[in-house]
């Protein structure tokens, strides 16, 4: 059953007078107990889109759709936090989300945190008008400890694959920010 749908979503929005578009044409659906996680490079409307999902911002095309309020959103909750700690609260995460199965869209900048929490893996172009352009299913068996996972040969096989079209957005995204 679908929880969260996202079709045809765009974002505008006016600085020093001029529209920009910073996000185009986004569509997503996220399924019943999955875990998704968004990545994307700096400023290409990941937190935009969670900001919308939940209400914050209204999408230029009205068209998101949640049919239960058991969808669990999450804007880099784990970012301030140090490597070990990351590592137990992830593995508390898993834990709290294996035994209801919530729905749960997670925001983040870090690839290996995407991989190892998600069902699925989707990524954003660099800005402005971002888009959804690579989706990935995460087939590692659960439940799943977050630094034991990294060390699988499948674990580093998807990341590889995965990070060959993130570098390039990230790089994108570097240019445009003379960054």
């Amino acid at each position: 059953m679908t929880m969260l749908s996202l079709s045809d979503v765009s974002r505008d929005f006016i600085t020093r007078g001029k529209t920009i578009q910073a996000m185009a044409g986004v569509s997503l659906d996220v399924s019943a107990g999955e875990f998704l996680t968004v990545v994307g490079p700096s400023g290409c409307g990941k937190s935009t889109l969670l900001n919308i999902v939940c209400g914050l911002l209204a999408p230029n095309i009205i068209r998101t759709l949640m049919y239960d309020p058991e969808v669990i959103l999450m804007d880099e909750p784990f970012g301030p936090l140090d490597a070990q700690t990351r590592q137990i609260m992830g593995n508390l995460l898993l834990e709290l989300w294996n035994a209801d199965r919530k729905a749960v869209l997670f925001v983040t900048h870090d690839l290996e945190e995407a991989i190892a929490l998600a069902d699925r893996v989707v990524i954003m172009s660099a800005g402005p008008s971002a888009r959804i352009i690579g989706d990935w299913r995460v087939t590692l068996p659960r439940p799943r400890d977050i630094s034991e996972v990294r060390m699988e040969k499948q674990f580093r096989e998807l990341h590889r694959e995965i990070w060959q079209s993130l570098k390039a957005e990230v790089m994108k995204g570097y240019a445009q920010t003379g960054g």
